[in-house]
């Protein structure tokens, strides 16, 4: 097991990720609440992984786990609209 202290702390801010279709640019982000600076810095890094990426592209699913520890790292809650009946991330 890990000594790390596990903090739960509120986010710091909410980002929505939408799959915009076949046709780049792929992706969109949105941001619901939290400061604008953080949540613009973490959109234009989300961006320059995904803007070229189809959702079906193999390095989408890499991408979107970097995506993912970025916003844990920053504590942005991620919201993922892909587009699949099935979403699981």
């Amino acid at each position: 097991m890990s000594d790390v202290a596990v903090i739960n702390e509120p986010p710091r801010g909410h980002a929505r990720i939408v799959y915009l279709g076949p046709v780049s640019p792929h992706w969109e982000v949105y941001s619901d609440y939290g400061d604008a600076n953080l949540l613009e810095e973490f959109r234009a890094r989300v961006l320059a992984r995904l803007v070229l990426l189809p959702r079906n592209d193999p390095q989408f699913r890499r991408n979107q786990e970097r995506v993912n520890r970025d916003a844990e790292r920053e504590r942005i809650s991620v919201e993922w609209e892909i587009g699949w009946a099935d979403e699981s991330a």
